[in-house]
């Protein structure tokens, strides 16, 4: 391996969380450093609200 891959291999690990809380329950459980981002895909809509969700918005 390159000499940059081992230094990011010996680095200290930090992480930011998109959505799962429990795995960032899980990070923080073996003391890794990390922030939660709570966060959901947004919903599909048919094309009829999306139109007047549009057109309110």
């Amino acid at each position: 391996m390159s000499e940059k891959v081992m230094e990011l291999f010996k680095s200290e690990l930090k992480v930011i969380n998109i959505g799962i809380e429990i795995f960032y329950n899980a990070l923080l459980d073996q003391e890794i450093k990390a922030v939660h981002v709570t966060w959901q895909p947004p919903p599909k809509l048919e094309k009829e609200y999306k139109d007047i969700l549009s057109k309110i918005l």
